[in-house]
Order: structure tokens, then sequence, then C-alpha cells
């Protein structure tokens, strides 16, 4: 049965910092790429962040692009993102998935039950 648990959020101050794990099981993880997607109250889900099952390549939204870095740890089955210069707008429940390296959140079948993260102006 495969799991995504995330951990790390929590509430920080616009141009704070936090860093989001998500650690997987029951699956082999670095066959998969990994992604982060976040949905904030009355809006749909959106792409944040993607990295290949290698970590060799990485792509991001561009509203975080500069601001968010995703990075993996294969030998730990987890997948971070590190969120620097926050604001409000990134006030979401952050989900990580794995699947199919996409920006598509129909190519990843596995999810996560997300953690909030809330940037208080």
């Amino acid at each position: 049965q495969v799991q995504l648990v995330e951990s790390g959020g929590g509430l920080a101050p616009a141009g704070g910092s936090l860093t989001l794990s998500c650690a997987a099981s029951g699956l082999t993880f670095s066959n998969y790429a990994m992604g982060w997607f976040r949905q904030a109250p009355g809006k749909e889900r959106e792409f944040v962040a993607a990295l290949t099952g290698s970590g060799t390549t990485r792509f991001y939204a561009d509203s975080v692009k500069g601001r968010f870095t995703i990075s993996r740890d294969n030998a730990k089955n987890t997948v971070y993102l590190q969120m620097n210069s926050l604001r409000p707008e990134d006030t979401a429940v952050y989900y990580c998935a794995a699947g199919s390296s996409s920006k598509r959140g129909e190519l990843y079948p596995y999810w996560g039950k997300g953690t909030q993260v809330t940037v208080s102006s």
C-alpha cells in the first residue's frame, strides 16, 4: 500500500521560510517523479513543483520560481519543498504526489493528505 505523508506545514510570516517534507512508503521511490501541488480555499488545485525520479530535472510554477526549491533523498524515500520569501498568496494546503513527471495532477496516481501552510501578512 502506497503512503505519502507530508509534514512541516504551519504558520509563517510574509518573507519567512518553511520546509515541507513528504515521506513515501510502499513504492520504489526512485522510479517515480514527485510533485508538490497546493489548493487554497475556494480555488482549484494548482501545480507547484516537480522533480524526476533521478532528481536531475526540476520544474516549477512561475509563481514560485526563484523562491521554492524541490529536492529529494532517494535513500530516505523523502521529497522536500524549501519555501523562501513566503507571501500571503502562498497560503494553501500543500500535497505531495508520486507519478509521472508532469505539471498535470491527473498523471500522479498517489497523493498524500496534505499539510496546511498559512502565511501571515
